[in-house]
């Protein structure tokens, strides 16, 4: 990647293949894919620059081919060239034949399948909005297990309703039929402020005498 900057310079810029399948991830972590599945990075290296990116539903032969003429050395790929462990690379299947182009030629191959299914903003999000759909009403309808996370935090109580309507924008606090959940409970507690440090109480560099707020949730 290059830009031009003032007084004529250009800077030539790389971008690491590991960069790409952060962002990828981010949108669909392979956590999500289901049990038969093999989404992720199938052949080449994250420590790779990437010269350019090819994007297709199967990584076949000849689209391996088309990465290679075009200079495109990360092919991402909905459906997963290999989905089990393969035992010979003869050439004798186009699967075969694919990953062997791919590997003499440096080509990477990451697959986002199932883990994009399941993703809320995935495949199936974009069928929707085609479909004429009203996006902001979908839901998920049968959410994966092991996947819900718990978000703990402490504010100031003069502070909980503004994080709550925050959290919930953002997504959290959804559970099954259920909105907005939350546990919330009230305590206190202390801490001293080093001399970097912003409090909302206290003053930083200050003396440990001085416990939170009551009702700091």
């Amino acid at each position: 990647m290059a830009k031009f900057v003032p007084n004529h310079y250009l800077i030539v810029t790389t971008m690491l293949i590991q960069e790409i399948v952060q962002v990828l991830e981010q949108l669909a972590p392979t956590a999500w894919q289901e049990s038969y599945d093999n989404a992720g990075l199938i052949t080449g290296n994250k420590s790779w620059n990437c010269t350019g990116i090819l994007c297709s539903l199967d990584a076949t032969e000849e689209v391996v081919q088309e990465a290679i003429d075009k200079q495109c050395n990360l092919l991402v790929a909905h459906h997963p060239i290999v989905f089990r462990g393969m035992k010979k690379f003869s050439g004798n299947s186009y699967p075969e034949r694919a990953i062997i182009k791919a590997i003499k030629h440096d080509i990477a191959i990451y697959a986002i399948h199932t883990n994009l299914d399941n993703s809320h903003l995935g495949v199936n999000y974009w069928m929707a909005e085609k479909l004429g759909l009203k996006t902001e009403s979908l839901r998920i309808l049968q959410a994966r297990p092991d996947t819900l996370q718990y978000l703990v935090t402490y504010v100031p109580h003069e502070n909980a309703d503004t994080l709550r309507a925050a959290l919930y924008a953002a997504g959290a606090g959804a559970i099954g039929n259920y909105a907005e959940c939350s546990f919330n409970t009230e305590g206190r507690g202390s801490f001293r402020p080093l001399d970097n440090a912003n409090p909302a109480i206290g003053t930083a560099g200050g003396p440990s005498n001085g416990w939170a707020k009551p009702g700091w949730k």
